[in-house]
């Protein structure tokens, strides 16, 4: 199992910065997801950065939320 969502941070150009419970850091970019069906609501900037860690993933207040394999696996991972 990957590791899992333990800190998240909304910042520009629809990017939630991430820390993992591994203790690893990434960037994810969600703004390919913002064309699909419920994720078009994350195109508000307000209601992004309302993003908060849920369970491991990263979810907003209308129930949107991402694979946290997948949130993993494709972020940029970042040294700090």
């Amino acid at each position: 199992m990957n590791p899992r969502v333990s800190e998240v941070t909304a910042i520009d150009d629809y990017k939630l910065q991430l820390v993992f419970t591994n203790g690893e850091h990434g960037i994810y970019d969600c703004s390919d997801l913002l064309d699909f069906g419920v994720f078009e609501e994350l195109r508000d900037k307000n209601y992004f950065r309302q993003a908060r860690p849920w369970h491991g993933t990263v979810a907003w207040p209308h129930e949107q939320d991402i694979c946290p394999d997948t949130l993993y696996l494709d972020s940029q991972k970042e040294n700090i």
